[in-house]
C-alpha cells in the first residue's frame, strides 16, 4: 500500500513492484490546524485500502509526508504542525511501515518509473515547492535530512512573508497556494487560465512566479551544475505556459554577460570604452541551461515513492525472516 499525504490532498493505492497502479484513491487533507486530525486522516486511509481486495494480498505501507521525516518518525511539518510523530502512529494496521520524505520518495520514482538522470533536480510546486537531489545517481539528504529545500531559497530579500518565518522566499512567489493567494484566486490553475486569456493582473503575478522560479534554478544550477529539472506537482499542469518562458528565463540568466566597467572618477563611461571593455572581457563562462521537463509521472509521483519504500520495506522484511528461518540463526 502507498498512501502521498500531500498539503490539500492525501493520494493512495496498491502498487506492484513494477509501478503499475491496482488501486487508486484521493482524499482531502484535513487542514483545521489539528495535527491529530491530519493523522487520524492518514490511518482511516491505511485503514480502507487494506480492505480486502480481490487478487491481492498487501505486505507493507508506504507513508510519505512533508516536512522533517526520519525512517522513524516525522519530527517536524509546517504545513500539519506535528512534531516527532513515530511512523507507527499513521496506522492500526499489522503490517510493518516505512515512512519517508514526500518529495525525495517523488524522486526516487521518476528514475524507477519516470524519466530519470546521474543529476538531476526533481522539483514538486504545489501548496509549497521543495526539491529531490539526485547526484551522481543518489539521492542526497544532506547531514541532517534537509538537502533539497529549494523552496526556502529568498529570491527576493525582504519581499513577502513565507511560512518559514522568513521573507522573500521562493515560495513565497512561486508555489501553488503563493500564486493562487498573490491574484486572489481559487488556485494557481485559475491564475495561468486568466493570464492566457489577456487578464494582465493575472499575468503579472504568473510572470513573477516564473521569475522567482528561475533565479532559484540558476542559482542551483551554478552551485551543483544538474543535467536536468525535472517540474512535477499540481503547478507543472500549466505544461507550455510554466515550461517554456522558464526554460528561456533560465536560458538567459545563466548565459555570459561581461562585467559592467568602472566607472571613471567623473562618473562617466563613453560608449566607445563600454564596447571596448566587452570585447577585451571575457565575461562569465557559458553555462548552458539544463533541460527543464514536466514530470513524466506527474501527480502519481509521490504515491510511487511511497510504493518504493513500501516495496523495501517488504523485502528487508522477508530477507530477515529468512535469516531467522535457517539453521544456526
Amino acid at each position: 500500500m502507498a498512501v502521498d499525504v500531500g498539503g490539500t490532498t492525501m493520494k493512495g493505492g496498491l502498487v506492484t513492484r513494477d509501478g503499475t497502479c491496482l488501486h487508486v484513491e484521493r482524499r482531502p487533507t484535513p487542514r483545521a490546524g489539528d495535527p491529530e486530525r491530519v493523522i487520524a486522516a492518514v490511518s482511516a486511509f491505511v485503514a480502507d485500502l487494506a480492505r480486502p481486495r480481490p487478487g491481492t494480498r498487501p505486505l507493507a505501507v508506504g507513508l510519505v509526508v512533508p516536512g522533517l521525516v526520519t525512517a522513524e518518525r516525522a519530527v517536524f511539518s509546517a504545513a500539519f504542525g506535528w512534531r516527532d510523530v513515530p511512523a507507527s502512529s499513521f496506522t492500526d494496521v499489522d503490517l510493518p511501515v516505512a515512512l519517508g520524505h514526500d518529495v525525495r520518495a517523488a524522486g526516487e520514482a521518476e528514475p524507477a518509473y519516470g524519466a530519470g538522470g546521474d543529476d538531476v533536480l526533481y522539483l514538486p510546486i504545489g501548496t509549497g515547492i521543495a526539491g529531490a537531489v539526485v547526484l551522481s545517481g543518489s539521492l542526497y539528504g544532506g547531514a541532517a535530512g534537509w538537502a533539497g529545500q529549494i523552496g526556502h531559497i529568498p529570491v527576493r530579500p525582504g519581499g513577502a512573508a513565507c511560512g518559514c518565518g522568513q521573507r522573500g522566499c521562493l515560495a513565497a512567489y512561486a508555489s501553488g497556494g503563493a500564486v493562487a493567494a498573490r491574484y486572489g484566486a481559487g488556485g494557481a490553475e485559475e491564475v495561468v487560465r486568466r493570464a492566457s486569456e489577456g487578464d494582465a493582473a493575472a499575468g503579472r503575478v504568473w510572470d513573477t512566479a516564473v521569475e522567482a522560479l528561475a533565479l532559484a534554478l540558476a542559482t542551483y544550477t551554478r552551485l551543483l551544475d544538474p543535467a536536468a529539472v525535472v517540474i512535477g506537482g499540481g503547478v507543472s499542469h500549466a505544461g507550455d505556459a510554466l515550461i517554456v518562458p522558464l526554460r528561456a528565463r533560465l536560458s538567459t540568466l545563466l548565459s555570459p554577460r561581461p562585467p559592467s566597467p568602472s566607472l571613471p572618477s567623473d562618473g562617466r563611461s563613453t560608449s566607445q570604452e563600454a564596447a571596448a571593455h566587452a570585447r577585451s572581457s571575457p565575461g562569465v563562462p557559458e553555462r548552458r541551461a539544463p533541460e527543464v521537463r514536466a514530470s513524466a509521472l506527474g501527480a502519481r509521483a509521490g504515491m510511487l515513492g511511497a510504493g518504493l519504500l513500501g516495496w523495501r520495506m517488504a523485502g528487508s522484511v522477508q530477507e530477515r525472516r529468512g535469516d531467522a528461518q535457517r539453521p544456526g540463526a
